[in-house]
């Protein structure tokens, strides 16, 4: 059977923009067996979509903690081993980075990335077999579906497909109707204000909605409790795995969130979604998805309260 291997190891977001590039492959190359290495913390996203056949999990963020390490070395041979164990009619490679790259150059088959103006780490378009340029503006999505596009040979359609729906059920300890505030990300710069989000809130929360504040690290937690403080219908659950946060997403009656990850995978899902950018440029991050998305703010302008209100009328009428 033909192969052919992606390689996007990370982050979230980015993991989940190349979700369409596994669409688009399945579509147009249906006898192809799609094999997909990407940081193990992100296994259960790229399990949820039907046509990826083979994940090859790689460890990099751990295994570099500890590079003395005999484990982690044994670990590394075994992930080389298995990336070699089948040729591919081609690899593609949409990380634009030096790891990225010297790992595509592991596996054994013709590489394909971004040229040397849209690469990350310019130097790694040296290691790529062939290559792609784009505009500044071309969003990520675009980017990644058209470096596939032009190794195998075909033209991407119109629509985006994520092509994932949750494996699990919805947690039950929300009450409908309800929407998520992903106020928390990994870059303290691109916070919104907690006053801004407890504002809204409850703003959300008059409307009839249980809005539900995530979080992912014991001070993400103490700022959604914070912002949750004195609002009925402002809740703040225990911690979620990755396939229970899709769930909990996909039954979401809109989600207003931060650049972030989490904010990207409500897109994938189809919800509406609100993006907030506060230092980081939405021309190419932007919310895109299947469902009404839009977003307010840019690299050091963040939206003003009323800016992000207005934005979700506009995709949830009536929600606030």
């Amino acid at each position: 059977m033909p192969r052919v291997l992606l390689i996007k190891m990370s982050s979230l977001g980015d993991v989940i923009h190349n979700l369409p590039v596994a669409t688009d492959l399945h579509r147009e190359r249906p006898e192809l067996q799609i094999d997909w290495v990407v940081e193990e913390q992100y296994v259960p996203l790229v399990r949820m979509h039907p046509a990826v056949s083979r994940i090859i999990p790689i460890a990099l963020r751990r295994w570099r903690r500890n590079l003395v390490s005999g484990d982690n070395w044994r670990e590394f041979g075994a992930f080389r081993g298995d990336l070699r164990r089948e040729p591919y009619e081609a690899i593609v490679e949409t990380q634009g980075l030096l790891k990225s790259a010297l790992v595509a150059k592991l596996a054994r088959g013709p590489v394909t990335g971004f040229g040397p103006a849209t690469a990350r780490e310019p130097l790694a378009s040296r290691l790529y077999d062939d290559t792609c340029e784009f505009p500044p503006a071309a969003h990520k999505i675009l980017r990644y579906r058209s470096v596939a596009a032009h190794a195998l040979g075909y033209t991407p359609g119109e629509s985006i497909d994520y092509g994932i729906a949750p494996t699990v059920a919805t947690p039950g300890f929300v009450r409908e109707p309800y929407c998520l505030a992903f106020h928390s990300t990994a870059r303290a710069a691109k916070l919104w204000g907690e006053e801004n989000w407890k504002a809204l809130v409850a703003m959300i929360a008059a409307q009839g909605n249980s809005c539900v504040l995530p979080w992912g690290s014991a001070a993400e937690r103490e700022r959604s409790e914070r912002i949750a403080s004195g609002i009925a219908g402002a809740m703040v659950p225990a911690g979620l795995d990755l396939d229970s946060m899709a769930a909990l997403i996909a039954g979401a009656r809109f989600v207003v969130g931060v650049d972030t990850g989490l904010m990207h995978l409500a897109a994938a899902l189809s919800r509406p979604v609100v993006g907030i950018f506060c230092d980081s440029n939405p021309v190419d991050a932007c919310p895109v998805g299947p469902g009404p998305t839009t977003y307010r703010g840019h690299v050091g302008k963040p939206p003003a309260l009323a800016d992000v209100v207005e934005a979700i009328r506009q995709v949830a009428p009536g929600a606030v």
